[in-house]
């Protein structure tokens, strides 16, 4: 009798086995629905958490999942966060999704172009992510980040950035902070020995002036060398970009000839060499040209109106094509 109940139940065993198995590789949703977000909170043990599972509307048994998550062995290494269930997951690549961390990603872009301030209101309004920062001032977010530098401007890496969830928009700043010095690391190593540059600092300073004067990427290297060969002769670099950027708020679209003639640290019109910091997030191409300028002797360039530009070497030139393409 004993024997023979032993075989029963062994027999029930595998049987339940096999459809655990069976149960644990079906899809919990199929290929054409739409995923389900949902949430483990901390400190959740493995029943909490299925239940929270099936309660964000997953179509999964919470018990069955909880006894899967057991059988694996790992069921106390489920890690807290947000999640989202994909189409095609089975029960037992939620668990392994659980067990690894494989948060719910959300993106961010930041612009090549753009200024800090607005990399600061992209991420004030991206509504994935915990804001810690909302109320510092610039100063009191760089000095979370680094004590190296005074002004954030120009420090931080254009880029898309991928993140889980409820991440803190800190964690956006360090990783541009970090991508930034970098790319700007490597492209110094990279550098023309003849730049004028007597920092990495400088260099990015004039990889933001190229990022904003440049309209057709294949043109950043010669921008660069007007900017580059005034810097060397000790001329004004007169660029609109500076003058703009030390404006603030007072400018309204328009640069007139008042503006250029008000001295600001920015205006590049009234004060020679580099304005005191960057003026814009800069790519890496720009950081590139900025470094390793085109091998030539220009001195001015115009807007030819078709996003190119007419580059000159001296000052008669560059009137004729001020005339043709401007006047």
């Amino acid at each position: 009798m004993i024997k023979k109940f032993f075989v029963v139940f062994v027999v029930f065993s595998l049987l339940g086995a096999a459809a655990m198995t069976f149960w644990s590789h079906l899809p919990i949703i199929g290929v054409n629905d739409p995923p389900i977000e949902f949430e483990i909170k901390s400190g959740s043990g493995v029943n909490s958490s299925t239940r929270q599972i099936a309660a964000a509307g997953v179509p999964v048994d919470p018990t069955l999942l909880a006894i899967l998550a057991r059988l694996t062995g790992k069921s106390n290494r489920l890690k807290a966060g947000h999640y989202e269930l994909k189409p095609g997951t089975t029960p037992l690549a939620l668990i392994n999704q659980l067990i690894r961390g494989e948060f719910a990603q959300e993106a961010l872009s930041i612009i090549e172009g753009w200024t800090f301030h607005q990399m600061r209101q992209a991420i004030a309004a991206h509504p994935a992510l915990k804001h810690d920062t909302l109320a510092l001032t610039d100063q009191e977010l760089l000095a979370k980040i680094t004590t190296e530098y005074k002004q954030p401007e120009g420090l931080f890496a254009p880029d898309t950035y991928l993140f889980a969830k409820g991440a803190s928009d800190l964690q956006i700043y360090k990783q541009a902070y970090a991508l930034m010095l970098k790319r700007l690391d490597d492209e110094w190593a990279r550098r023309n020995p003849m730049v004028p540059y007597k920092s990495r600092y400088e260099a990015l300073i004039m990889a933001s002036i190229v990022e904003k004067e440049t309209g057709q990427k294949t043109e950043r290297d010669m921008v660069a060398a007007v900017f580059v060969n005034r810097l060397k002769k000790g001329m004004l670099l007169q660029t609109d970009p500076t003058v703009i950027y030390g404006m603030g708020d007072k400018y309204q679209g328009n640069i007139r000839k008042r503006d250029l003639e008000t001295d600001t640290p920015y205006n590049t019109y009234t004060r020679t060499g580099l304005p005191p910091t960057p003026i814009s997030l800069p790519g890496t191409a720009s950081i590139a040209a900025a470094l390793n300028p085109a091998n030539s002797n220009v001195l001015y360039f115009v807007a030819r109106g078709n996003g190119t530009s007419e580059f000159s070497n001296n000052l008669n030139d560059h009137n004729r094509a001020v005339n043709k393409y401007q006047r």
